[in-house]
């Protein structure tokens, strides 16, 4: 019994021992296991502070190593933008021109930049690479006559076209693809204004192509341009893609405010709530000063109907995307404030009230003009020296003006009250660089001011012969003191509203007038005072090759044309009609300008052979569409053979001109084309001291023309008094 107790007992006791023996091991394991989770979780309480991690030094931040044979290697870093495409499309070089400033621009920022001629690129076969390029495309596009691209860029929209309406490509094709439209277009055609620009930036988005900012336009019309100037309009956009793309290249899909700390943007949820409050605080002022230039297009996206039946309904699926970006236009509005930051001049111009009226030479416009020679008088007018002046300074020749009436070419001011012109004329000598419009919108300076200035700069710029070889002393006192002015120089001078005060103040400094209009102002015609000679070019004689050569920005270009022609017929002193022949354009049109001709009844014909003034991107003219002399004679003996009252009078052969007048001006035999600018001034004085009673015609004043002057003579219209100079290898630039 004894030994069974003390069997059981040890076996107790035994058991006890190993039970706390496996108690004492598990409970160091959990104490140890404790220990480990309190170190993790006070250690990761230490490597954050305020909910942010701590970063590492620079040189040591490595993220997402990989592992290769066994050492951590850092993950190259991602890429948000390749590059940039620039596509243009360009009829007179202006998006071209655009297209270079932003490549530059745009390499300033270190990233790549390629120039597309849209023209020269096959869409069909390299478009939809762009979906996964991380190239940002841009579109510079112009809208061209009747809404229609330019030739170039023809192709590259039809084959858009018919894609975003092809359902086999689908609404997915370009997704992915980053793109940003910039159109180039002319509000005075506003059914067709930057069309081009909107149906690209259309058919892209249904495409799936995803924009990086909103379509932004520019206008040619300095009156309604957004910044004064389709240049300024492009600058300021240019400042504000620039912004976006340095957003892109930092991986933001989304506009920043501008408004975190240190250029950091804060969670995305905190920002959507707090930013909510402050866009419903905006302003609606400056949104309409935002969607004037930066038009949205969400009104296309939602509601494509009109131009197709491919998004005639949105799906489910679409809607989503499609509230994406109508919150993504109104994000951009942000961006403007900071981009004005970036080009604070042009910003400034759209802070102006509505009724201030803003500058016609713009900064850039003014640098331009300058360069090429001109004196800028105020804020719409100039004054430059012709080049027939400096030739007759040397006796060597003056203008066909002064072979056909007698001016004394040393002694005429070439000036202009209005940089502005209705016309963007093929064949024009100043390569566009002058405003264009079709009403007066710009601050006004006042006819005495221009005038003063005009004859300033002018005498300062006949200073600069002094002492130059050749120059003739006598010639040079002369030209001193104008005589002439050829208001001609560039632009429409009769749109300038004070012209008749103007012409007023030129007859009162005894200074003839000479006052060339492009016939579509029939209005200012009617009502303009008498001048010494009043001029309307008749480029073309039919609509269609009106509108192919002047390029009028009148809707109403042909009916303004023939209303002028109407007007001119009324006038009492001297009518020209001025005929410029460009080979292949207007040359076969001779009954057609005859039947002009019956219109206005002018007293002159001025037929003058185009004058090539070198390559322009402005105009597709080479020097195959400048007619020899002889071809010049030829049409114009064919001209005057149509019509009963009229004969050839003078032939000026170095400027390629002749003219063809009334046979009132031939007594006798003899041809009366010159004037007697004296007899004019007296007769213009007594018409204003009369109130316009005392009326006077264009035979009041005329004068007999010299025998080397007249057709067919020996000189072939140049003054025996100078010396011919032929110029050698060099293009004639007179233009007038």
């Amino acid at each position: 019994m004894d030994a069974s107790v003390d069997t059981w007992s040890y076996l107790y006791a035994h058991l006890m021992s190993l039970w706390l023996h496996r108690f004492y091991i598990y409970s160091c394991a959990a104490f140890g296991i404790s220990i480990w989770i309190c170190i993790q979780f006070f250690a990761s309480k230490i490597k954050k502070q305020d909910g942010k991690a701590i970063r590492k030094p620079a040189s040591l931040e490595v993220t997402d190593d990989v592992l290769v044979n066994g050492y951590a290697t850092p993950k190259a870093k991602e890429i948000y933008v390749a590059g940039v495409k620039i596509f243009y499309g360009s009829q007179t070089g202006t998006a071209k021109g655009f297209a270079a400033v932003l490549a530059e621009a745009i390499i300033a920022l270190t990233l790549p930049a390629e120039l597309i001629n849209m023209g020269e690129y096959d869409p069909d076969d390299c478009l939809a690479e762009e979906t996964i390029s991380k190239n940002v495309c841009v579109f510079l596009v112009a809208t061209y006559t009747e809404g229609q691209p330019t030739e170039n860029a023809a192709w590259f929209c039809k084959w858009l076209e018919e894609a975003a309406n092809d359902f086999r490509f689908g609404k997915t094709y370009l997704k992915g693809m980053r793109y940003a439209v910039f159109g180039l277009g002319n509000s005075v055609y506003i059914d067709h204004y930057n069309t081009v620009g909107k149906n690209i930036d259309k058919w892209l988005w249904m495409l799936g192509a995803n924009r990086v900012m909103t379509r932004a336009e520019g206008d040619c019309n300095v009156a309604k341009s957004k910044h004064g100037s389709i240049e300024a309009d492009f600058a300021a956009w240019r400042a504000r893609f620039l912004l976006r793309l340095q957003a892109l290249c930092k991986g933001e899909k989304k506009s920043c405010s501008g408004n975190c700390k240190k250029g950091k943007c804060k969670s995305k949820v905190k920002q959507s709530r707090e930013g909510s409050d402050h866009e419903q605080r905006v302003s609606e002022q400056e949104n309409t000063e935002v969607e004037e230039l930066f038009e949205t297009t969400s009104e296309e996206e939602s509601g494509a109907e009109e131009d197709g039946d491919v998004n005639s309904v949105i799906d489910v699926e679409d809607l989503g995307k499609l509230m994406g970006h109508m919150k993504k236009a109104k994000k951009e509005h942000e961006l403007d404030e900071r981009a004005g930051r970036m080009d604070r001049s042009f910003r400034t111009i759209g802070k102006k009230e509505e009724s201030e009226q803003r500058e016609m030479i713009t900064p850039a416009l003014r640098d331009a003009l300058t360069k090429q020679g001109y004196r800028l008088i105020g804020s719409h007018s100039g004054v430059k020296l012709c080049r027939w002046t400096k030739s007759m300074l040397r006796g060597r020749g003056g203008c066909y003006k002064h072979t056909f009436y007698g001016i004394e070419s040393h002694r005429c001011m070439e000036a202009t009250p209005s940089l502005a012109c209705a016309n963007k004329c093929v064949f024009c000598w100043r390569h566009h660089t002058n405003p264009v419009g079709t009403e007066w919108r710009w601050k006004l300076d006042q006819p005495e001011r221009i005038l003063q200035e005009a004859i300033e700069n002018h005498q300062s710029l006949i200073k600069q012969f002094r002492g130059v070889p050749g120059v003739k002393a006598d010639r040079f006192e002369e030209a001193m003191v104008a005589k002439h002015c050829a208001l001609s120089l560039v632009g429409e001078p009769i749109m300038y509203p004070e012209i008749n005060r103007f012409l007023k103040l030129l007859h009162g400094h005894r200074i003839s007038s000479f006052l060339v209009t492009n016939a579509q102002f029939p209005e200012e015609i009617r009502n303009l005072e008498p001048v010494t000679q009043l001029y309307v070019s008749v480029d073309a004689s039919t609509k269609d090759s009106l509108k192919k050569i002047d390029r009028p920005l009148f809707k109403d270009f042909w009916q303004r044309f023939l209303d002028s022609l109407k007007a001119l017929a009324k006038k009492q002193q001297r009518t020209v009609y001025r005929l410029t022949l460009v080979k292949a354009w207007n040359v076969d049109e001779l009954k057609a300008y005859a039947e002009l001709v019956s219109l206005g009844k002018p007293d002159f014909i001025e037929v003058k052979g185009v004058t090539y003034c070198g390559e322009s991107s402005a105009s597709n003219l080479t020097m195959a569409n400048i007619p020899w002399h002889e071809e010049v004679v030829h049409f114009v003996q064919e001209l005057a053979d149509l019509l009963p009252d009229y004969e050839i009078a003078c032939e000026h052969e170095h400027s390629n001109c002749l003219l063809i007048a009334h046979q009132k001006f031939k007594i006798n035999g003899e041809w009366y084309t010159w004037i007697d600018y004296d007899r004019f001034q007296e007769l213009v004085q007594n018409y204003d001291e009369s109130g316009g009673s005392k009326t006077f015609t264009a035979a009041d004043y005329m004068a007999r023309t010299p025998c080397w002057a007249v057709f067919g003579s020996r000189e072939r219209g140049f003054d025996p008094l100078d010396t011919r100079y032929q110029r050698k290898n060099k293009k004639d630039i007179s233009g007038c």
